[in-house]
């Protein structure tokens, strides 16, 4: 009775199934994994962050993962259950283009009221700025956050309100794939 069940519900397999891109082999094995790392069931904020921060040993983290940490908790409670951790993660790596941009949004858009501002998309570039630390060598025009910010801006902000709506962000992801690399931190374009 004290150890956790490391296999999941038929009908809690079946919901993973239909709302993510994973198998159900797949399903159980991260299953496993989740269990082992959150004996609970739960990630929290802090866990999250220490996870996050081993993948960016030469900078901080911190700011970036917590960012990353609210985007996975759909339901806002302050913890990723193993659902929250697999349709995310789904997402991010075997979602199509157009998922995956509107879940950046999200994480861009920090209020939550379907517009990235200046402000908010340089605290993200800021955090990102932060994590990948001195290892990357940017280029001249995007040596600062502010001036990634401005140059994101540039290029993304159709009718210069000075905020980006969805719409805007995802045609203007789509339609230069240099912005790809700019929201990613990545000088060379890999």
């Amino acid at each position: 009775m004290g150890k956790q069940n490391s296999k999941l519900k038929p009908e809690v397999l079946d919901d993973l199934k239909s709302n993510t891109e994973f198998s159900d082999a797949e399903i159980q094995e991260w299953y496993k994994g989740f269990l082992k790392d959150c004996p609970n069931g739960q990630l929290s904020v802090e866990e999250f962050k220490k996870i996050y921060g081993n993948f960016f040993p030469y900078g901080d983290a911190g700011k970036f993962a917590e960012h990353v940490f609210r985007t996975f908790d759909a339901n806002g409670d302050g913890t990723i259950d193993f659902r929250e951790f697999l349709c995310a993660l789904s997402v991010t790596s075997r979602g199509k283009l157009e998922q995956k941009l509107k879940w950046a949004f999200t994480m861009y858009d920090l209020d939550g009221n379907g517009f990235i501002t200046r402000q908010e998309m340089l605290e993200i570039v800021t955090a990102i700025y932060k994590m990948v630390g001195s290892v990357m060598k940017m280029p001249d025009d995007e040596s600062t956050p502010e001036k990634r910010t401005d140059k994101i801006f540039r290029q993304m902000d159709k009718n210069m309100d000075g905020r980006l709506s969805l719409e805007e962000f995802i045609d203007g992801t789509k339609s230069d794939p240099s912005i790809v690399r700019l929201l990613q931190c990545d000088p060379q374009g890999n």
